[in-house]
């Protein structure tokens, strides 16, 4: 059977549990009921998807409506998570039908410009227009070697531990002050939070329970946070080295970013420190040996423009721009065709056009240059990109780019945060 041949509809309120343990077994997981209620929380049924074979779910897919941080300002963004299709139902079209119901339902009824997505496999999404817009880096930190630089600027504020329950709104409003400011991430309300800080011992992998370190100012004021477990790694003789496992990382100022890593790289009984953060992280800077941080990059958040035009409009660039761009979307068909960008330093319009075009590229390489992370000159060289009035594609590059290359923070495949 194919796609065509299956029902394509949204999720009832009667058959979310076994729709999201339906999901959860694609990827290998279980789901005790705590999970399913922080899930169902933070889930919008008018907008998750499911495909039913004979009245059982086999598929499904779920938007997250959410807000991300891009260069220039906050854009509504369409989250996709949730995706999964049965192993009995694999190779029939159905996760194509599903991509494009939600790709369709966001044109038709103008909603969010953007998609975006965590991929849980990279080469899955970028045939439905989704491309790499950030990067992470995995660090692994030998804290042995973690000495700081004599001219390190640890502030003067402290940093405490705290329970759960206290921590948790000192987290929120730190983050919120961060993500405005910082490209690639999403806004969080509670049911977000109640995912994020979830700590099922069956989830730990027998690591601890989260850790939850505050920094402080003088005067009080919550100005970071680090959230870790405590977790060891064969030493390759039979024994064990201890490794903190850092599982997220904000500040609001140089200060209590410096004092943060002093805190952790003092952690006794502890060899690594495993942490995954921004392409250009200042750790690496702070200390005299920078190679005591060993960094592996990886793919993060992918995507695609829905709406080329409202989703360029919406994002600010870092030069003045007349630039024509012929866009290729055989996936999304209304995005085909040229588009003019003109942007200043606090307006920016983007309209169809009939002027020559000066870029050639694909919806895909547009998601992934969106956020100012991968470069249309790296794209180019690739022959992703075509420039098709000289000079155009270095000034096109240059403007999309960003002041530091963006990044995501957290897990965008359920658990959502």
């Amino acid at each position: 059977m194919t796609a065509s041949q299956f029902q394509l509809r949204c999720v009832t309120e009667r058959e979310f549990g076994p729709w999201a343990r339906m999901i959860a077994d694609t990827y290998g997981l279980d789901r005790s009921q705590e999970e399913l209620a922080d899930q169902r929380a933070a889930t919008d049924l008018a907008r998750t998807l499911a495909v039913f074979d004979e009245g059982e779910p086999v598929a499904g897919a779920s938007v997250y409506s959410r807000t991300l941080t891009v260069p220039g300002g906050v854009l509504p963004v369409a989250g996709i998570a949730s995706v999964g299709v049965a192993p009995t139902h694999r190779r029939r079209g159905i996760l194509t039908s599903m991509m494009r119901a939600q790709l369709t339902d966001l044109h038709v009824h103008r909603r969010e410009a953007i998609a975006a997505l965590r991929p849980s496999e990279a080469g899955i999404y970028g045939r439905y227009g989704y491309g790499p817009a950030t990067m992470g880096n995995r660090m692994r930190c030998d804290r042995r070697a973690m000495l700081w630089r004599p001219d390190t600027d640890f502030g003067d504020g402290t940093v405490r531990l705290h329970h759960a329950d206290r921590a948790r709104p000192l987290l929120e409003d730190v983050y919120d002050r961060v993500r405005t400011t910082t490209v690639g991430w999403p806004d969080r309300q509670p049911a977000h939070w109640a995912v994020r800080l979830a700590d099922h011992p069956h989830r730990r992998g027998g690591a601890t329970s989260l850790r939850y370190a505050v920094h402080r100012e003088r005067d009080g004021r919550a100005t970071g946070y680090a959230l870790y477990r405590h977790d060891s790694a064969p030493d390759g003789s039979g024994g064990s080295h201890g490794v903190v496992e850092v599982v997220e990382l904000a500040a609001c100022s140089r200060q209590a970013y410096a004092a943060l890593w002093r805190f952790l790289a003092g952690i006794d009984l502890v060899t690594w420190i495993d942490y995954e953060g921004a392409v250009d992280e200042p750790l690496p800077h702070l200390l005299i040996e920078p190679r005591a941080v060993r960094a592996a990059p990886v793919d993060r958040l992918w995507l695609r423009p829905a709406d080329v035009g409202r989703a360029l409009a919406g994002r600010r660039y870092g030069l003045t721009l007349d630039l024509v761009l012929d866009v290729r979307d055989d996936f999304c068909p209304w995005n085909n065709g040229r588009h003019r960008l003109q942007a200043e330093a606090d307006s920016t319009v983007c309209e169809r056009t009939t002027a020559p075009a000066d870029l050639r590229l694909t919806a895909a390489e547009l998601g992934a240059a969106f956020l100012g992370g991968t470069s249309l000159t790296a794209l180019a060289a690739a022959g992703l990109v075509e420039e098709l009035r000289p000079g155009a594609l270095p000034l096109a590059s240059a403007a999309f780019r960003g002041e530091r290359e963006p990044w995501y923070p957290g897990g965008w495949a359920f658990p959502l945060c």
